[in-house]
């Protein structure tokens, strides 16, 4: 059973190459926001409690996140691809524990290394597309500045337990997915 972390800056392509691990590796694909939605859409008692939180215009607690991420872990079967967490080493520390609850660990984390100008042209690119208001190239720029001070720690908690994959995220999108599988089947 393989528990993969998928880790890079926005717009290293983490969503697209979610899709072809996912697939590949059979695993269940955790997002920390598919998981919130779900939650307010089921309406369950966590639900509501989210739902207040967030429309009272503030983000939802480590503890709601860690609560809803123990739960996806206890119901799995099949091997988990987490997605947009951790976010931060306490974040990282706290997912090897509920992990090890569960008798299990994180199998890798699939780092895509994309450089800076490539994430922000992508991202500008992106909001051609979306339409997305967010993806203008200040807030970008301080998106990928939270990202380096807060999130890109997380790389070397995972380095120093011997699980980081840095894959190149330039090139082609199959290429890339042949690398990342390649990789993860060689762990």
């Amino acid at each position: 059973m393989k528990n993969i972390v998928i880790f890079g800056a926005p717009g290293a392509g983490k969503g697209t190459q979610s899709d072809f691990i996912v697939e590949r590796f059979g695993l269940t694909h955790i997002s920390t926001g598919d998981l919130l939605r779900k939650e307010i859409a089921d309406q369950t008692e966590l639900g509501k409690r989210i739902k207040s939180i967030m429309d009272a215009g503030h983000l939802v607690s480590d503890d709601i996140v860690v609560e809803m991420i123990d739960k996806a872990i206890a119901d799995d079967t099949k091997g988990i691809l987490f997605d947009g967490f951790p976010r931060n080493v306490a974040q990282a520390e706290t997912l090897d524990r509920l992990l090890a609850k569960h008798g299990r660990s994180i199998t890798c984390m699939v780092q895509l290394d994309v450089p800076r100008e490539e994430l922000i042209r992508r991202i500008l690119e992106r909001a051609k597309v979306s339409g997305r208001s967010d993806d203008n190239e200040e807030t970008v720029k301080g998106r990928l500045l939270e990202y380096e001070n807060k999130t890109l720690p997380v790389s070397e908690y995972y380095a120093k337990q011997g699980k980081r994959l840095l894959i190149n995220g330039l090139g082609d999108i199959k290429a890339i997915s042949a690398d990342i599988i390649a990789q993860i089947e060689k762990m």
